[in-house]
């Protein structure tokens, strides 16, 4: 069973993807700008496969590229493949749910470095909500909607996980691992136009996180049922801190319980969107963060606030140069240091 972090004291990673297509380029930015809390950066920009959905999706029963869509081939029989998962997961076994190089080259060149003593190694893979929601039969119809191929989805999701976790503990000797599941399709949740059953939401939520040992956090970049959210009590959950903040704090009440008892919000305050990020400067997105701050510790102690936070971008970094992917992956660890400069190191 997944479980919480130890506090991550306001320390500073990345999220998702890169414009990189040399993997080994990529890690090597990622691992020098958070030595402390690297992360295994998607490349989407190498090609189709290595593209959200598309990335997880080696063993769905009855899958089908077209035109570059990814599809499900209902009329088919998939009770084999499907029943095929069911085992698996009742039986822990994860190893034929290996990610591949093609599909994700960035993890094959993250888990074959050596690190220094890091707070955790963290990965990520599709949710299956956003999987379910983009991926459509022959009648356009999402197959998420369809609640016995949700579960086997689910599970799917759970077992690649799984092999995710394990195989970075084996091939790097370290323990601590975080995997985030890839969720911008929670922000349908409530929608009348987008129906998403909570019960669904729910039990893949927990399919997954109890094949997990280390901790299991959600990225949405969008606004959400925030409240349902921290109702999962994920280890962390990461969201766009730029933009959303003001929605966010109105689920004050479920924010500060979350934190409580444990919980970590990655706050994205640093604009993944370089268009964005051009017009901010370093000292101007520290005074938007230091303005949360504010807000949210007039309510708890600024202690536990800066304990169980995490310094990122808004979101995963695709729509720039690699030149500005880091200097948007910098200014959030320049944030994230003077941060513990002031405000933690001073209480030690």
């Amino acid at each position: 069973m997944a479980v919480h972090l130890a506090p991550p004291c306001s320390l500073a990673t990345g999220i998702g993807s890169l414009p990189h297509t040399d993997p080994v380029k990529a890690c090597d930015e990622v691992i020098r700008i958070f030595p402390q809390l690297p992360y295994s950066p998607s490349l989407p920009n190498r090609g189709l496969l290595e593209n959200i959905v598309f990335c997880d999706s080696e063993r769905l029963p009855g899958r089908e590229i077209r035109e570059g869509r990814l599809l499900v081939d209902r009329e088919s029989d998939l009770s084999g493949q499907m029943e095929q998962i069911y085992l698996d997961y009742i039986e822990g076994n994860y190893s034929p749910y290996a990610v591949t190089e093609e599909y994700s080259s960035g993890f094959h060149e993250f888990k074959s470095r050596p690190f220094h003593s890091p707070f955790a190694l963290k990965c990520q893979v599709t949710g299956p909500v956003t999987f379910g929601m983009q991926v459509v039969d022959a009648e356009k119809r999402p197959v998420y909607y369809d609640s016995q191929y949700a579960d086997v989805l689910s599970k799917l999701i759970a077992l690649r996980a799984r092999w995710l976790e394990q195989t970075l503990i084996a091939e790097t000797g370290v323990t601590n691992t975080i995997v985030m599941l890839n969720e911008p399709y929670l922000a349908a949740l409530g929608s009348s136009v987008v129906p998403i059953d909570m019960d669904t939401v729910t039990s893949g939520w927990h399919d997954i996180a109890e094949m997990l040992q280390g901790c299991i956090g959600i990225h949405c970049c969008s606004n959400t049922d925030w409240s349902f959210i921290f109702s999962l009590d994920p280890g962390i959950v990461s969201f766009d801190a730029y933009a959303t903040t003001k929605e966010f704090l109105l689920y004050r009440d479920d924010l500060v319980t979350y934190l409580e008892h444990g919980g970590v919000v990655a706050w994205g305050i640093v604009p993944a969107d370089n268009r964005i990020f051009s017009k901010e400067t370093p000292e101007s997105l520290y005074e938007h963060y230091m303005g949360i701050r504010k807000e949210v510790t007039s309510y708890i102690p600024e202690k536990l606030f800066d304990a169980q936070s995490i310094i990122t971008p808004s979101c995963g970094i695709r729509f720039a140069t690699e030149a500005e992917s880091y200097k948007i992956m910098d200014t959030a660890a320049m944030i994230s240091a003077r941060i513990r400069g002031n405000t933690i190191n001073e209480r030690l």
